[in-house]
């Protein structure tokens, strides 16, 4: 199975590059891929206008889409129009090969983010015995160097981070940083993609997605490098093994 990683697109914004998305979709939909993760900010403002905007773009791509909101979809009532226009803020997605746990870290109009304890259950009951798990929400759980002052982590991080590495997921993927990263702590990978089409990038940094495959409890994960196509392998590893029951 092929999954495509992308975030934070920000298509109403005035840094929204339309040649950079162009680009993305070609990849992805010449990519052979099953799934795209979209892991928030489709907007700036969560505006109906913007989110109807974010629509006619995602219309574009081919494969599945699996999207969480993030902090800018959440303000001025969006988390709402996110629902009718996508359905559950809390997506589920499922085959032989995977789970996909989605979970709306977003709070209205405030950039923090929060999974919240009434959450910690759900996420537990969806680890599946003999799947790669994974899961997907907007904010980071591990802060990312080399993007500023640390302000608007999770705030109940320790506890999210406690719950995943005592499950055992596979990946935690995230966005929200506009930076592309990734930790591993006691084999659980915890994968920051940068914004794929906007310029509100870091440094010199660049447009970027994750490109993960997935074959026979082998995860292989790819960074993009959207302008010049070049590949950078950010992990290897096999399927964790079950926590003790």
């Amino acid at each position: 199975m092929r999954i495509a990683h992308i975030s934070d697109l920000h298509v109403s914004s005035g840094y929204f590059v339309p040649e950079w998305a162009d680009r993305l979709i070609d990849e992805i939909n010449n990519g052979k891929v099953d799934l795209i993760v979209i892991t928030g900010d489709l907007t700036m403002d969560g505006h109906l206008h913007e989110y109807e905007m974010a629509v006619e773009l995602l219309d574009r791509f081919g494969p599945t889409r699996f999207i969480v909101p993030g902090n800018h979809d959440s303000m001025n009532g969006g988390y709402e129009v996110f629902e009718e226009l996508f359905g559950t803020r809390k997506p589920f997605f499922e085959n032989d090969e995977v789970a996909i746990i989605g979970m709306d870290s977003s709070e209205p109009d405030i950039h923090d983010g929060k999974i919240g304890r009434h959450n910690y259950p759900i996420i537990r009951e969806k680890v599946s015995k003999d799947k790669v798990t994974i899961m997907a929400l907007h904010h980071h759980v591990i802060p990312v160097p080399k993007t500023g002052r640390e302000w608007n982590i999770l705030s109940d991080s320790g506890d999210v981070l406690s719950l995943c590495v005592d499950i055992k997921l596979d990946l935690v993927l995230s966005g929200h940083r506009h930076l592309p990263w990734v930790w591993e702590l006691q084999d659980t990978y915890f994968v920051t993609a940068g914004t794929a089409c906007t310029r509100r990038l870091k440094g010199r940094s660049y447009p970027s997605y994750n490109m993960i495959d997935i074959n026979d409890g082998m995860i292989r994960l790819d960074q993009i490098n959207l302008l010049t196509g070049e590949k950078k392998r950010m992990m290897d590893k096999l399927r964790n093994p079950l926590p003790d029951q």
